[in-house]
């Protein structure tokens, strides 16, 4: 059976800014083949939203626990979002 893609939006909170936790989060991502994006926001968090099979976002949602050595990280939150046709990588965001 094939997996339906989803998407989600991941909020990563705790001394998860200046320790590499984007890039942590782009490499985990492209490695299970999901596209989306990263950034930092001004409240100190990290939010991503990921698309790809179900398996492959649980899993990333988990390695998002733990994130890069340097990182602490508090709490992880994960909500639904509506599918995005046509994306086809997983960048960082600057913005």
């Amino acid at each position: 059976m094939v997996d339906e893609l989803q998407r989600v939006r991941i909020t990563v909170i705790g001394g998860v800014q200046g320790v590499g936790f984007r890039f942590f989060a782009q490499r985990e991502a492209q490695n299970r083949q999901l596209t989306g994006y990263v950034k930092n926001c001004p409240d100190g968090s990290v939010v991503l939203e990921a698309q790809g099979k179900p398996s492959a976002l649980e899993a990333l949602a988990l390695s998002l626990e733990h994130g890069p050595r340097m990182a602490r990280v508090e709490r992880v939150q994960v909500s639904p979002k509506a599918v995005c046709p046509g994306e086809m990588e997983f960048e960082i965001r600057f913005d």
